[in-house]
């Protein structure tokens, strides 16, 4: 079984009792990562699967998680974690804002928090991230047009007399 595999499945097989004990210690993990990687984001993090998860010294199908988790916060995507390996080369280089938007849209304040962000980005640059954020999320529904309103298929009936007639 791959290790992305394992990732999802040790995800799947947590209960209600053992959740917040796994959630805790992936999240100690990745904060002691999202650190690490913050101090330096320009260059790449370097190395093989296994390299780096002992590096980080972490268990390699929680590094999975972590690599899962950034994948779509790095400049350049890492195609199939499927096929990662523990001999698996990888060079992972951070998009900072892309992350910060990522860590928002999470919802992980444990990362996004983090104090080595007040050295990467100003506190406009987070606002003006955070606004984004906010308006990716933000749903517009276009109104209805009322019973007595000009019918929208153009037939200059009232909307009643027309397509709101099937309705």
């Amino acid at each position: 079984m791959s290790l992305y595999k394992e990732w999802l499945k040790l995800q799947e097989k947590q209960t209600d009792k053992t959740f917040p004990d796994f959630w805790d210690k992936y999240c100690d993990a990745e904060k002691k990562i999202y650190t690490e990687v913050l101090k330096a984001p320009g260059t790449p993090v370097e190395g093989t699967f296994a390299e780096l998860a002992s590096k980080y010294d972490i268990d390699p199908v929680l590094f999975m998680g972590f690599l899962d988790g950034i994948n779509t916060s790095l400049e350049v995507e890492i195609e199939n974690l499927d096929a990662i390996e523990d001999e698996t080369p990888l060079s992972l280089k951070v998009d900072v804002p892309k992350l910060y938007f990522n860590m928002q849209a999470a919802d992980a304040e444990h990362l996004y928090t983090l104090p080595e962000w007040d050295n990467l980005l100003t506190d406009e640059e987070r606002e003006e991230i955070v606004k984004e954020y906010k308006r990716s999320r933000t749903i517009r529904v276009e109104k209805k047009p009322g019973r007595n309103d000009p019918c929208p298929c153009g037939s200059g009936k009232k909307y009643k007399r027309c397509c709101g007639k099937a309705v």
